[in-house]
């Protein structure tokens, strides 16, 4: 299988020498590579051309559809990806995390993108800021596609979750993408994006494929770009000092070496379900994708005194695991991805070694099922432990990219934390401890050195997915040597490939350019109530305005009865003199609620089908027994939702009858479409 570059819409071979990319399992051949360079700035002019127009004139809901169906679609023939990720080293477990956790991605950020993200093409972001004290100039901020390309840089361990879950926000945003897989995983990568470019569900130009040397790509970049690196923090680094990165300020985002921490509370001793769940998770993070993943499990703390029975536990735990050839069902745990992987996974060991014992396995001696340990790139678990982890360096510095773990002591969770953060940046730590107040100083402890922390016990043990498993709701990054990046972490991550601009204007200009209304923007007042009006036909700033309702007593006791609300300030004079907020006995605020929807509800059937929200509730003045208010309703947004119906976010104000401001808030309803 020779492997082309998937660009400008079609396959193209590249030329020079052809290299072969061996099988993690037997070490056959299993795909070529070719040595030849592309012509980058053709490929970059695509992106930005063809690709990225194409999906900005989608919106928000246009593309999120789109990543559901391409998701659809992958799910569909993930089968054959599963054959060939075999070769990777990678077991059916692992294969569920790769290809199953990738597609499951796009289906997370087609959910995202329908439920939290407008129907348009650009992002408000944050409240009306005033800038003058009339309020004849007003201040917001949105968010933008940018123009240019999206280079994804894969690391070998992922080849199709990595891509996917770059892949998903950056088409989310609008966006093209052009992705680089690492070399010696390619072929599954390769054969994702021929599924991808066969099904035809993205625009023209959306997504590049360039397999093999990247040539001079980095020369042609420009300030609307983004590079996002997965990868060692060597190659980061070098990337990172491009002098195209620096002058053009090119956004780069880095993911990248992390020794990742395991800490067991001083509560969770031997016998407590927590002890059970972290020697589980250690064991796991060694072993699933043979340690081969960014958020391993790379240090074990634990307090001093249970130190000994931590390893005993793993030694049993990790004795169970049966290694061999990963497609074989009784096979937990594969080989790593080459044999150079493998001498550098030993080199490492060798090295922390220095520092720490080995405690369990032996690279000598590794029984393989249905493969030759020889001419396969097979490791057993390596457990070490380190009596000084204070005075140790390498421990905390260097990491074996492979089925490696160090057990180290602790006295007190101060130093607990001060080992973690001996780490330097970390995407992820887990801690294990069902004392709260444990959990509270560790997590605020190591907060600043981590990207995510997970606290697991017996409480979520059943539902918990894991120390080394991101999700796309959370995000995924971690500071310092971790690469300082963050990917994922659900609609957040769109913020990499949109530019926030500050707008300044008249409420009335900014109401018209971001289709959202501001007050003090025109409003259009007509005999017709607003929700006579079909979506369609409603306009951005049309507005309602009620008769007054004086505010009695009688209502305000008949409410509290009614609703069994009888707090002191609505139900006593007596008992609200000298009250802080309160000039008296006042009335409920859910009473201006129901009585202000009383104010402005047009009662007959019509285009409003219903009331499902209201957003941003704030009560600013309290209203007294005899006092009056009324309504002013202003439809503030729309956003189309199907055929049927579209969301309108109306602003409601109530106020006083003198005018002032009692409370605000905002509605949404359900309008039908003309003719639905």
């Amino acid at each position: 299988m020779r492997l082309e570059s998937y660009v400008q819409g079609r396959w193209i071979a590249p030329g020079g020498d052809w290299t072969g990319i061996r099988s993690a399992v037997t070490g056959a051949v299993v795909a070529e590579v070719g040595s030849g360079g592309l012509s980058m700035g053709e490929v970059l002019d695509h992106a930005r051309r063809v690709g990225g127009p194409g999906l900005r004139r989608l919106t928000f809901h246009q593309r999120a559809e789109m990543l559901k169906r391409l998701a659809a679609y992958l799910n569909e023939r993930r089968d054959g990806l599963y054959a060939l990720s075999h070769q990777t080293g990678a077991t059916r477990t692992d294969n569920l995390i790769d290809i199953d956790g990738g597609i499951g991605t796009l289906f997370v950020y087609a959910s995202k993108g329908r439920r939290e993200l407008p129907n348009a093409t650009f992002l408000i972001d944050g409240a009306v800021e005033p800038l003058s004290r009339g309020g004849s100039f007003v201040g917001r901020h949105v968010l933008t596609s940018r123009t240019g390309c999206a280079v994804h840089i894969n690391a070998f361990n992922f080849p199709c979750w990595g891509l996917l879950e770059k892949l998903a926000p950056a088409i989310l945003a609008g966006v093209p993408v052009v992705t680089k897989p690492a070399t010696i995983t390619a072929y599954v990568a390769h054969a994702l994006v021929r599924l991808i470019a066969e099904s035809g569900i993205l625009p023209d130009g959306a997504l590049q494929c360039v397999v093999g040397p990247t040539g001079d790509l980095f020369d042609h970049l420009t300030g609307q770009d983004v590079v996002s690196f997965t990868g060692s923090a060597e190659t980061a680094q070098r990337l990172q000092r491009h002098p195209v990165i620096a002058r053009e300020a090119v956004h780069f985002v880095a993911e990248r070496d992390s020794l990742n921490a395991a800490i067991l509370g001083p509560d969770a001793g031997p016998g407590t379900p927590e002890f059970d769940l972290y020697i589980r998770e250690v064991a796991k993070e060694m072993t699933v994708k043979a340690g081969q993943k960014c958020t391993a499990i790379r240090r074990a703390l634990a307090p001093r005194a249970h130190v000994p029975a931590v390893i005993e536990a793993l030694g049993q735990r990790l004795a169970q695991v049966r290694i061999g050839d990963p497609s074989r069902d009784d096979v937990r745990m594969g080989p790593v991805v080459g044999l150079a992987q493998r001498r550098d996974v030993l080199a490492r060991v060798e090295a922390l070694k220095a520092e720490a014992e080995l405690v369990f396995g032996d690279p000598a001696r590794v029984m393989v099922e249905g493969a030759d340990p020889e001419t396969g790139a097979f490791l057993p678990p390596l457990l070490l432990h380190c009596a000084d982890p204070l005075r140790a360096r390498q421990v905390h510095t260097l990491e074996a990219f492979g089925p490696v773990c160090t057990v180290m002591g602790y006295d007190g969770l101060e130093e607990a934390a001060a080992l973690a953060n001996r780490g330097e940046g970390s995407l992820v730590a887990s801690l294990y401890t069902h004392d709260p107040a444990a959990a509270a100083e560790l997590v605020f402890g190591v907060g600043a050195y981590h990207g995510r922390l997970v606290v697991i016990d017996r409480d979520c043990a059943k539902e918990q997915t894991g120390h080394g498993s991101p999700m796309p709701h959370m995000m995924h990054g971690g500071p310092g040597r971790a690469g300082g990046g963050e990917e994922l972490g659900g609609v957040r991550a769109l913020n990499h490939y949109m530019q926030r601009t500050a707008l300044q204007g008249s409420p009335a200009m900014l109401s018209r350019i971001t289709q959202s209304w501001i007050k003090g923007a025109p409003e259009t007042i007509l005999p017709e109530h607003p929700f006579r009006c079909h979506f369609e036909d409603l306009e951005i700033g049309r507005s309602f305005h009620s008769a007054e309702r004086v505010i009695t007593l009688e209502d305000i006791e008949h409410f509290a009865h009614f609703t069994g609300d009888t707090f002191y300030a609505h139900m006593s004079e007596e008992a609200a003199k000298g009250h802080p907020f309160f000039p008296g006995r006042v009335a409920h605020g859910y009473l201006l609620l129901s009585f202000a929807a009383g104010l402005f509800v047009d009662p007959d059937p019509g285009p409003v089908l219903a009331n499902y929200g209201l957003d941003s509730l704030r009560f600013l003045k309290p209203i007294q027994p005899g006092e009056a208010i009324r309504v002013r309703l202003t439809a503030k947004e729309k956003s189309p939702r199907n055929a049927q119906y579209g969301e309108v976010r109306w602003d409601v104000e109530i106020q006083t009858a003198a005018g002032e401001t009692a409370a605000t808030y905002e509605l949404l309803t359900m309008n039908a479409m003309r003719g639905a």
